[in-house]
């Protein structure tokens, strides 16, 4: 990987750990709704943009069932089930329990036969679920407020990813900008009609609107065009490691600006759960070190 690549790698993880302190702001606010609504629609304005200046086409009468299927599982739920989530969870819990939407492929792999039992997997997978329980069960403030169901809907976020990943290998050859830009237009459209009957709690005031423009524009439409980047230079495979560095930043963003108190069972269950990830994904260690042996262009 090259040095270039290694500061988008990082620069998009800042960017996706950052999504989870803006949703922690504005969840409270104005509700999960009109959060994702914002995020979707700011996000596919941006990549809308993008296509004119680029004139990249997005073929939607040809493909409009994949953009629907897209924007399902890869937004428009997962994005719900975190909005829902971020009103009672903080941004650094929501980080690390989104490290284990891999996990989560991996099992639904699994039961479809698309992946096979080893050591490793089964270890991964055992690892990510002590993390989970770790992070959950020593957390004073989730036992004491009752907050079980904010932890299963992040979790149910995470196995939506899942869900995406496997369709993946079925899915029609469509290119990967199209994929961001049309299943971003199709959450918009799912979302919209629940608008009317869950109205936001409170007005926002200029803090929280500049923290949507943020989540929408930057966390969402910028960061796809990098980490399209990202995999046209350097493969899936090794853009895939920003999973591992996105709870890092999620905690980093959670505990400066929002003053999120970082307990030894959040370090120690958020190194499981990555830990686990790393074993199920099957990354090589000379991946986690991009620029070993490469040349630093």
């Amino acid at each position: 990987m090259t040095s270039a690549s290694l500061i988008r790698l990082f620069l998009l993880a800042a960017i996706w750990g950052g999504s989870f302190l803006f949703m922690r702001m504005g969840a409270p606010v104005v509700g999960a709704v009109w959060l994702i609504e914002s995020r979707v629609l700011l996000a596919a304005l941006f990549l809308l943009l993008v296509a004119l200046v680029t004139h990249r086409a997005l073929n939607a009468r040809r493909h409009w069932r994949h953009y629907a299927v897209l924007g399902v599982v890869n937004s428009a739920l997962p994005f719900l089930f975190f909005g829902i989530a971020a009103q009672t969870l903080s941004a650094s819990l929501l980080s690390i329990l989104n490290a284990t939407a891999p996990l989560w492929g991996m099992i639904i792999g699994l039961v479809l036969g698309y992946q096979k039992i080893s050591l490793r997997l089964i270890s991964g997978l055992g690892l990510g679920l002590m993390g989970v329980a770790l992070l959950v069960g020593l957390d004073a403030h989730l036992v004491a407020s009752g907050a079980g169901l904010a932890v299963l809907s992040a979790l149910a976020a995470a196995f939506c990813y899942g869900v995406a990943s496997n369709y993946a290998r079925s899915a029609p050859k469509v290119d990967s900008f199209a994929n961001a830009h049309g299943s971003m237009w199709a959450a918009t459209l799912l979302i919209a009609p629940l608008m009317p009957f869950f109205p936001p709690p409170s007005q926002p005031g200029p803090d929280i609107m500049i923290a949507l423009l943020l989540l929408g524009v930057v966390c969402s439409g910028m960061a796809y065009l990098l980490y399209f980047r990202l995999i046209a230079d350097e493969g899936a495979t090794s853009a895939l490691t920003v999973t591992y560095l996105v709870p890092l930043f999620g905690v980093l963003w959670g505990t400066l600006l929002l003053d999120e108190v970082v307990g030894w069972h959040t370090l120690f269950g958020g190194l499981a759960v990555v830990a686990g990830t790393f074993l199920v994904t099957g990354v090589s260690w000379r991946q986690l070190l991009p620029l070993r042996g490469q040349s630093h262009g």
